[in-house]
């Protein structure tokens, strides 16, 4: 997750990459919102990407956003920008 917000229904999230892939890189988890690390919403189980257990598929995407988002740094919507977008998609922010 790139971006994520509580939802009425569950967690808004939006995927690596999401500006590239618009409202194709936009999704809804539905259910509740409980945990804290893991957190689960619904039957997904969130973890924090970290380097013990990481999926290196996982790993080296991250790692892909990190050097897109240093290179595109100007050009990456600021907070209040992705706030207003997530709340388009009902987010609670």
């Amino acid at each position: 997750m790139a971006e994520y917000f509580r939802h009425p229904q569950g967690l808004l999230f939006f995927e690596v990459f999401w500006p590239q892939a618009g409202e194709q890189g936009i999704h809804l988890v539905s259910g509740e919102y409980k945990g804290e690390g893991p957190w689960k919403v619904g039957d997904c189980v969130i973890n924090v990407l970290g380097c013990h257990g990481s999926d290196p598929e996982l790993a080296s995407l991250f790692s892909e956003w990190q050097s897109y988002r240093q290179m595109a740094a100007d050009d990456y919507p600021d907070a209040e920008s992705i706030n207003q977008l997530s709340r388009q998609y009902g987010a609670l922010v």
